[in-house]
Protein backbone atom coordinates (compact mmCIF):
# COMPACT_ATOMS: atom_id res chain seq x y z
CA UNK A 1 0.00 0.00 0.00
CA UNK A 2 2.87 2.34 1.33
CA UNK A 3 6.40 2.30 0.03
CA UNK A 4 9.17 4.22 0.73
CA UNK A 5 12.80 3.71 -0.51
CA UNK A 6 16.00 5.25 0.77
CA UNK A 7 13.44 8.76 1.07
CA UNK A 8 15.44 12.04 2.69
CA UNK A 9 13.49 15.45 2.64
CA UNK A 10 16.14 18.63 3.24
CA UNK A 11 14.67 22.27 3.45
CA UNK A 12 18.18 23.35 3.55
CA UNK A 13 21.76 21.81 3.45
CA UNK A 14 22.13 21.98 7.25
CA UNK A 15 17.73 21.11 8.01
CA UNK A 16 17.20 17.54 7.49
CA UNK A 17 13.58 16.38 7.94
CA UNK A 18 13.65 12.88 7.21
CA UNK A 19 16.89 10.79 6.28
CA UNK A 20 17.58 7.78 4.41
CA UNK A 21 13.44 6.03 4.99
CA UNK A 22 12.64 2.52 3.81
CA UNK A 23 9.84 1.24 4.64
CA UNK A 24 6.75 -0.74 3.62
CA UNK A 25 3.10 -0.48 5.30
CA UNK A 26 0.57 -3.13 3.95
CA UNK A 27 -2.91 -2.23 3.04
CA UNK A 28 -5.14 -2.60 6.12
CA UNK A 29 -2.78 -1.96 8.41
CA UNK A 30 -2.64 0.79 11.97
CA UNK A 31 0.44 2.35 12.50
CA UNK A 32 1.57 4.96 14.76
CA UNK A 33 4.38 7.07 14.06
CA UNK A 34 6.26 8.44 17.07
CA UNK A 35 9.20 10.09 18.29
CA UNK A 36 9.95 13.87 19.56
CA UNK A 37 9.32 16.78 18.50
CA UNK A 38 11.06 17.59 15.24
CA UNK A 39 11.58 14.08 14.74
CA UNK A 40 10.16 14.41 11.23
CA UNK A 41 6.38 12.61 11.76
CA UNK A 42 4.36 15.65 10.36
CA UNK A 43 6.87 15.94 7.02
CA UNK A 44 6.79 11.89 6.60
CA UNK A 45 2.78 12.19 6.38
CA UNK A 46 3.03 15.68 4.29
CA UNK A 47 5.23 13.42 1.73
CA UNK A 48 2.83 10.75 1.64
CA UNK A 49 -0.21 12.73 0.45
CA UNK A 50 2.33 14.87 -1.97
CA UNK A 51 1.94 18.38 -0.05
CA UNK A 52 6.07 17.79 0.80
CA UNK A 53 8.51 16.30 -2.26
CA UNK A 54 11.44 14.10 -1.21
CA UNK A 55 14.48 15.77 -1.57
CA UNK A 56 15.76 12.19 -2.86
CA UNK A 57 14.03 8.76 -2.76
CA UNK A 58 11.21 7.09 -3.95
CA UNK A 59 7.52 6.96 -2.83
CA UNK A 60 5.04 4.55 -3.52
CA UNK A 61 1.12 4.88 -2.89
CA UNK A 62 -0.96 1.87 -3.81
CA UNK A 63 1.59 1.06 -6.68
CA UNK A 64 1.93 4.99 -7.95
CA UNK A 65 4.73 6.74 -7.58
CA UNK A 66 4.29 9.65 -6.51
CA UNK A 67 8.00 11.33 -6.38
CA UNK A 68 7.01 11.76 -10.05
CA UNK A 69 3.31 12.98 -9.97
CA UNK A 70 2.25 15.66 -11.68
CA UNK A 71 0.16 18.82 -10.27
CA UNK A 72 -2.75 18.06 -12.06
CA UNK A 73 -2.84 14.67 -10.98
CA UNK A 74 -2.56 15.50 -6.50
CA UNK A 75 -6.09 16.19 -6.56
CA UNK A 76 -7.03 12.07 -7.91
CA UNK A 77 -3.82 10.78 -5.54
CA UNK A 78 -5.89 13.01 -2.45
CA UNK A 79 -9.11 11.22 -3.02
CA UNK A 80 -7.67 8.09 -1.79
CA UNK A 81 -6.42 9.49 0.88
CA UNK A 82 -8.41 11.26 4.45
CA UNK A 83 -6.22 14.19 6.52
CA UNK A 84 -6.73 14.66 10.17
CA UNK A 85 -4.96 17.19 11.14
CA UNK A 86 -4.17 18.31 15.21
CA UNK A 87 -5.67 21.90 14.47
CA UNK A 88 -8.49 20.88 12.63
CA UNK A 89 -8.19 22.93 9.54
CA UNK A 90 -12.42 23.46 9.52
CA UNK A 91 -13.52 26.28 7.29
CA UNK A 92 -14.81 28.69 10.02
CA UNK A 93 -17.64 30.46 7.58
CA UNK A 94 -19.31 27.11 6.81
CA UNK A 95 -21.51 24.69 8.54
CA UNK A 96 -20.92 21.34 9.56
CA UNK A 97 -22.52 19.69 6.46
CA UNK A 98 -20.97 22.39 4.43
CA UNK A 99 -17.48 21.10 5.87
CA UNK A 100 -18.17 17.96 5.49
CA UNK A 101 -19.73 18.01 1.78
CA UNK A 102 -16.43 20.09 0.40
CA UNK A 103 -14.69 17.26 -0.01
CA UNK A 104 -17.32 15.02 -2.13
CA UNK A 105 -18.47 18.10 -3.73
CA UNK A 106 -14.70 18.54 -5.12
CA UNK A 107 -14.95 15.12 -6.63
CA UNK A 108 -18.30 16.33 -8.33
CA UNK A 109 -20.70 14.00 -6.73
CA UNK A 110 -24.54 14.48 -7.11
CA UNK A 111 -26.45 16.08 -4.47
CA UNK A 112 -28.53 13.39 -3.09
CA UNK A 113 -25.22 11.30 -2.26
CA UNK A 114 -23.51 14.14 -1.13
CA UNK A 115 -26.44 14.71 1.16
CA UNK A 116 -26.71 10.96 2.60
CA UNK A 117 -22.72 10.62 2.70
CA UNK A 118 -22.29 13.68 5.24
CA UNK A 119 -25.11 12.38 6.94
CA UNK A 120 -23.49 8.75 7.59
CA UNK A 121 -20.41 10.32 8.30
CA UNK A 122 -21.93 13.02 10.75
CA UNK A 123 -23.64 9.88 12.47
CA UNK A 124 -20.86 7.84 12.49
CA UNK A 125 -18.85 10.60 14.66
CA UNK A 126 -22.25 11.32 16.46
CA UNK A 127 -22.67 14.56 15.46
CA UNK A 128 -25.42 14.02 12.54
CA UNK A 129 -27.83 16.56 14.82
CA UNK A 130 -25.40 19.72 14.54
CA UNK A 131 -25.84 19.90 10.76
CA UNK A 132 -25.99 23.27 10.86
CA UNK A 133 -23.78 24.54 13.43
CA UNK A 134 -20.62 26.97 12.77
CA UNK A 135 -17.67 25.18 13.40
CA UNK A 136 -16.57 27.84 16.69
CA UNK A 137 -20.48 26.84 18.11
CA UNK A 138 -18.28 23.49 18.94
CA UNK A 139 -16.15 21.83 21.32
CA UNK A 140 -12.78 21.27 20.64
CA UNK A 141 -13.47 17.33 20.83
CA UNK A 142 -16.65 17.93 18.33
CA UNK A 143 -14.39 20.12 15.86
CA UNK A 144 -11.98 16.92 15.41
CA UNK A 145 -14.94 14.76 15.45
CA UNK A 146 -16.13 16.87 12.65
CA UNK A 147 -12.74 16.40 10.72
CA UNK A 148 -12.56 13.03 11.22
CA UNK A 149 -15.86 12.67 9.10
CA UNK A 150 -14.18 15.03 6.57
CA UNK A 151 -11.41 12.78 6.40
CA UNK A 152 -14.08 9.31 6.09
CA UNK A 153 -16.78 10.53 4.36
CA UNK A 154 -14.57 9.53 0.64
CA UNK A 155 -13.77 6.41 2.07
CA UNK A 156 -10.35 6.70 2.04
CA UNK A 157 -7.99 4.02 0.91
CA UNK A 158 -5.26 5.56 3.83
CA UNK A 159 -6.31 7.73 6.63
CA UNK A 160 -3.67 10.26 7.74
CA UNK A 161 -3.75 11.83 11.37
CA UNK A 162 -1.07 14.17 13.00
CA UNK A 163 -1.41 14.40 16.56
CA UNK A 164 -5.24 14.37 16.40
CA UNK A 165 -5.52 14.49 20.10
CA UNK A 166 -3.12 16.46 21.12
CA UNK A 167 -5.48 18.96 22.51
CA UNK A 168 -8.03 17.21 24.10
CA UNK A 169 -9.18 15.14 27.27
CA UNK A 170 -8.75 11.74 27.53
CA UNK A 171 -12.47 11.05 27.34
CA UNK A 172 -12.00 12.80 23.99
CA UNK A 173 -9.10 10.98 23.10
CA UNK A 174 -10.59 8.01 23.49
CA UNK A 175 -14.01 7.89 21.63
CA UNK A 176 -11.82 9.46 18.76
CA UNK A 177 -9.50 6.81 18.66
CA UNK A 178 -12.47 4.28 18.44
CA UNK A 179 -13.60 5.76 15.18
CA UNK A 180 -10.10 5.16 13.95
CA UNK A 181 -10.18 1.81 14.69
CA UNK A 182 -13.75 1.38 12.72
CA UNK A 183 -12.51 3.00 9.65
CA UNK A 184 -9.67 0.47 10.44
CA UNK A 185 -11.70 -2.70 10.86
CA UNK A 186 -13.88 -1.58 7.10
CA UNK A 187 -10.34 -1.90 5.71
CA UNK A 188 -8.84 1.46 5.45
CA UNK A 189 -4.93 1.65 6.12
CA UNK A 190 -4.49 4.00 9.41
CA UNK A 191 -1.52 5.90 10.19
CA UNK A 192 -1.60 8.55 13.32
CA UNK A 193 1.41 10.44 14.38
CA UNK A 194 1.61 10.98 18.18
CA UNK A 195 4.21 11.90 20.51
CA UNK A 196 1.41 9.85 22.97
CA UNK A 197 2.79 6.53 24.52
CA UNK A 198 -0.41 5.85 26.51
CA UNK A 199 -2.47 5.01 23.18
CA UNK A 200 -0.22 2.21 22.22
CA UNK A 201 -1.07 1.01 25.36
CA UNK A 202 -4.48 1.03 25.48
CA UNK A 203 -4.64 0.51 21.49
CA UNK A 204 -1.65 -2.00 21.05
CA UNK A 205 -0.66 -1.58 17.06
CA UNK A 206 2.80 -1.56 14.84
CA UNK A 207 4.77 1.66 15.94
CA UNK A 208 7.53 3.08 13.57
CA UNK A 209 9.97 5.26 15.77
CA UNK A 210 11.89 8.68 14.56
CA UNK A 211 14.37 9.96 15.83
CA UNK A 212 15.40 13.43 13.62
CA UNK A 213 14.50 11.88 10.25
CA UNK A 214 15.95 9.19 10.94
CA UNK A 215 13.99 5.74 11.45
CA UNK A 216 15.59 4.34 14.48
CA UNK A 217 12.48 1.67 15.68
CA UNK A 218 9.22 -0.64 13.91
CA UNK A 219 8.09 -2.58 16.58
CA UNK A 220 4.47 -4.84 16.00
CA UNK A 221 2.46 -6.02 18.84
CA UNK A 222 3.25 -9.58 20.36
CA UNK A 223 0.43 -12.04 19.02
CA UNK A 224 -2.53 -11.99 21.15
Amino acid sequence: MIQLYNVTKKYSSDSVAVKDLTLQIDKGDFVYITGASGAGKTTFLRMLYAAEKPTRGQILVDRKNITRIRGNQIPYLRRKIGVVFQDFKLLQSRTVYENVAFALEAQGKKRYEVSKKVYQALKEVGLEHRLQRKPLELSGGEQQRIAIARALVVDPLILLADEPSGNLDLGVTLEIMELFKRANARGTTVLLATHDHSLNQRFPRRIITLDKGKLVGDQRPLPG
